[in-house]
Formats: structure tokens, C-alpha cells, sequence
């Protein structure tokens, strides 16, 4: 879809992602993924995916655009751009990523964005419903001995 309605700084965050693919490390499973994350102050961050030969150690693009966002001091977020080589279907963030974007706003759209730049857009709790967050650990809860 084109929509002659978003924002150029959007546009520019799909493009990133797009950028960011390029930097993937997956000699395993060849599925390169390419994130942006645009901040509440208009900085757009990359990330890419990284495997290990210890499958479960490696990151996904949109982790490590998050957690590199906020070790530069960033942690309010617009929304986030996912981009891979897969072109007939969108890619969706997995599960760990759904919870690590929540974490950091229930309000975050996520730009689904193929290789030809058409995207769907899908705030984070079309994503994630009913998503863990931290208020959850300051709710009451039943004591037990």
C-alpha cells in the first residue's frame, strides 16, 4: 500500500529498516531482517538480526534496535519499521520482540514493510493483546507462605 498520508520521517524509518537488512548476520537460517525504530525526538535507530551457532543466543532486528536505542539514552518510541527479503507476505515481529516493543509503549506502531516498500501498519497492541507490562508487578496480589 502507498499512502501519500505518512509522515516523511516514516518513510524514512521503512527505508532504514530496509538499510539495516543489509547488515544482518545469518549464515544459519539466511533470513536477513532489518529493523528502524523512530524515537520520541525524531532519531531513527537500526538494528539487524544476529545468529549464533547457539541458535537461541542470536537477536532479532527489533531487539537490537530497541536495546542499542536504549543504551544511547532513548527509551520513548514512536513506532518501529520490520523489514525482510520475504516478498509476498508481510513479517511480523515474534513473540519476544511483541513484549520488548510493549514494554516500552502500549501506543507503538509497527510498520510492516516488504522489499518494494509496501507496508501494513498495526499498533503494537493489535500485536500483543492483552500484553504484560509493568504495572502488572505493582498489582495486588495474593500472599502466600
Amino acid at each position: 500500500m502507498e499512502d501519500s498520508n505518512i509522515s516523511d520521517k516514516i518513510r524514512e524509518m521503512m527505508a532504514k529498516s530496509v538499510e539495516a537488512k543489509s547488515h544482518a548476520y545469518s549464515p544459519y537460517s539466511h533470513f536477513r531482517v532489518g529493523a528502524a525504530l523512530l524515537t520520541d525526538d525524531g532519531q531513527i535507530i537500526e538494528g539487524c538480526n544476529v545468529e549464533n551457532a547457539s541458535y537461541s543466543l542470536g537477536v532479532c532486528a527489533e531487539r537490537c534496535a530497541i536495546f542499542k536505542a536504549v543504551s544511547d539514552g532513548h527509551s520513548n518510541f514512536k513506532a518501529i519499521a520490520v523489514n525482510s527479503d520475504i516478498k509476498d507476505e508481510f513479517t511480523s515481529p515474534c513473540g519476544a520482540c511483541r513484549q520488548v516493543i510493549y514494554e516500552f509503549g502500549k501506543d507503538i506502531d509497527v510498520y510492516l514493510v516488504k522489499p518494494d516498500m509496501t507496508y501494513k501498519m498495526v499498533p503494537i497492541k493489535t500485536l500483543l493483546p492483552l500484553g504484560f507490562h509493568g504495572e502488572c508487578l505493582n498489582m495486588k496480589k495474593i500472599l502466600t507462605d
